[in-house]
């Protein structure tokens, strides 16, 4: 067993940015990842790709009981492994890992416990429900429930439980949560308490009901509950009106497809999910380095003849530049040639190279670029240098060569190919759009448009987006979405991924919480 390492790691209630460093950094490094239903898909991507997985939750193919998951752990221990199991919420917070690390120490197998945020602690923190306020008792009581389904309610002494002067938190599942409201006001819970159920806490589909707690009770007689809930009951839960915030914000609840590449898509999913949206990652193409390198690299090592030298996107930038610094120059070689930027994140991502940009057009257009660069000096008789896709409208060229450049020299410096389809764990994008599941579908180029469209069908594509938002970073983005018969909802003033993200917070604001179900009931 030299080498073995058993990590069992709280995974916390949902929200995969809630795991700790230490569990980021044991799952980042495992050989064996063991986990359930209830742990998120990204949280798993952090896994090493080549790391086994498998799942052993009760949804699982193959649901396995604790002494069976406590027996493959041994199992993979003793080949030398480096195993997490990965727990819901927290290792030892009413789960059975107390269990599991018992049965590893009696077989001599190290171990170690991460701790997690607990669902009791993480779902009415993000309801802006604080379990313990001042003034608002100084008990707090944690229930055992269930997720299953089954009717048997916590083994416990409701009457004392209903007597309790305090708060009192129980995860419990869907058909247990009549019998638990029921069992309280029973033994003397008075009705008018507040109270509140959080449903998929910490996520994006989060949903509150709250009100008193008789009130409560009837809600779900009329309306069952179809899920697991974290059930609060107690005075704190009146200050949720003032400290809710999860819910508050600008994109809560929206799915919002992200087509761009998924080397490009972090920062785009990032801005969305801070902005309470769930970003659906669907990527329609994938970046490569071009197949013939000779042309970029013969461009490069002429790149003191050149007066200009124009890219057009941060894709550009970034293979160029890595051609340049794979090649015997170096960034200096350019110090001689003035540099146009389409857009302000094309001219940051130069700037990550320590290279100053000389102009950034205003507008992502032919014409405007050309005015630009009247404006900044003559056109006629200078040399142009063009690093783009392969697949690239040559526009600018056209018009630089109407213009009287004397020579424009336009080189691949990538390739942009179609996404080789869904991986294991991927949404079912058709399937969403058809169970109108979808809030808005993003395009950040040209050839997301186009090969998303490849990926739906072209004229099922057209008919499933009709009723969707569609969001085009810029003019050219939505002109070929309009050529497939896709109509544009969405586009910013601005050509960047700030401002498509700004734009469709204007275009959803005034849905607010209330208007999208997720606030009082």
């Amino acid at each position: 067993m030299k080498g073995c390492r058993v990590s069992i790691v709280g995974a916390g209630p949902g929200d995969p940015g809630l795991v700790t460093w230490r569990g980021m950094r044991r799952l980042a490094s495992a050989d064996v990842v063991l986990y359930d239903h209830r742990v998120h898909e990204r949280l798993l991507r952090l896994a090493r790709a080549d790391a086994e997985r498998i799942d052993v939750g009760p949804a699982a193919p193959r649901a396995m009981e604790q002494d069976a998951i406590s027996m493959l752990i041994a199992e993979k221990a003793r080949e030398g492994k480096a195993i997490v199991h990965l727990k819901w919420g927290d290792p030892y917070f009413f789960d059975s890992a107390g269990k599991e690390a018992m049965f590893l120490h009696e077989q001599g197998i190290p171990f170690e416990v991460v701790p997690g945020v607990p669902a009791g602690i993480g779902a009415p923190s993000y309801a802006g429900v604080p379990v313990t306020y001042p003034g608002g008792g100084d008990l707090l009581t944690f229930v055992r429930g269930g997720e299953g389904e089954t009717d048997d309610l916590p083994q416990v002494n409701w009457a004392r439980l209903a007597s309790l002067d305090g708060t009192i938190v129980c995860y419990a599942g869907a058909r247990q949560l009549p019998g638990v409201i029921g069992q309280l006001l029973a033994n003397g819970r008075p009705d008018t308490d507040s109270a509140a159920l959080i449903f998929s806490g910490t996520l994006p589909d989060q949903r509150t009901i709250e009100g008193a707690l008789g009130e409560i009770a009837v809600a779900i007689t009329h309306e069952p509950p179809s899920k697991a809930a974290i059930l609060v009951v107690g005075q704190v839960v009146a200050l949720r009106q003032h400290l809710r915030w999860f819910d508050e914000r600008p994109l809560f609840g929206k799915r919002i497809v992200v087509t761009r590449s998924r080397e490009q898509a972090a920062d785009f999913v990032e801005m969305l999910e801070e902005l309470g949206a769930e970003p659906i990652q669907a990527p329609a193409i994938r970046i490569a380095p071009p197949e013939d390198v000779e042309a970029i690299d013969r461009a490069i090592a002429e790149i003191g003849s050149f007066d200009w030298l124009i890219f057009a996107s941060a894709n550009a930038v970034d293979h160029f530049m890595h051609r340049v610094l794979e090649g015997p120059g170096d960034v200096r070689d350019l110090k001689g040639v003035r540099i146009c930027t389409v857009g302000p994140s094309t001219a940051g991502r130069l700037g990550r190279f320590g290279v100053k940009v000389d102009l950034t057009p205003p507008e992502f257009r032919a014409e405007a670029i050309i005015d630009a660069l009247r404006e900044h000096g003559a056109i006629a008789g200078r040399r142009f240098l063009l690093p783009r896709a392969d697949i690239a409208r040559d526009v600018l060229g056209e018009e630089l060569r109407k213009a009287g450049a004397a020579d424009v020299v336009e080189v691949t410096a990538y390739r942009t190919l179609q996404d080789a389809g869904s991986r294991d764990g991927d949404p079912d994008i058709y399937r969403m759009l058809l169970d109108r599941r979808i809030d808005a579908v993003t395009f950040t180029s040209a050839s997301t448009v186009r090969n998303f469209v490849k990926m739906l069908g072209e004229e099922p594509a057209a008919d499933l987006l009709k009723d969707t938002v569609v969001a085009s970073i810029g003019p050219v983005t939505a002109e070929a979405a309009q050529v497939l018969g896709i109509a544009t909802t969405v586009m910013p003033a601005q050509y960047t991924i700030q401002a498509l993200v700004d734009a469709l917070v204007e275009h959803f604001r005034g849905q607010g919480p209330e208007a999208r179900g997720q606030g009082r009931s």
